[in-house]
């Protein structure tokens, strides 16, 4: 009888010991999700700081092409003004 409970043991044993297997698997996987969140987040934060960065970057840029325009303008007219001066023969 001692080997008829010792052999209807067994098939408890491997079930327990899988359990505890899945127990640690769950363990280790819910460590693992925090991580990846927090990196995530991290992530997401870096990305809203560069995105910010663009809109910067690109403002500057569009701010430049104006500047650029205006210069074009006021050389174009100040060089219609020296040709009038030098029409005048002073």
């Amino acid at each position: 009888m001692a080997t008829k409970s010792a052999a209807g043991l067994e098939p408890i044993d491997r079930l327990e010991e899988k359990i505890k297997t899945l127990v640690s698997l769950i363990g280790r996987l819910k460590n693992e999700q925090a991580r990846i969140s927090d990196e995530n987040a991290k992530l997401q934060h870096e990305v809203e700081g560069l995105k910010a960065r663009l809109a910067d970057a690109e403002g500057n840029s569009a701010e430049a092409v104006t500047l650029r325009e205006e210069r074009d303008l006021i050389r174009a007219r100040v060089t219609e003004m020296l040709q009038q001066l030098d029409g005048l023969n002073l």
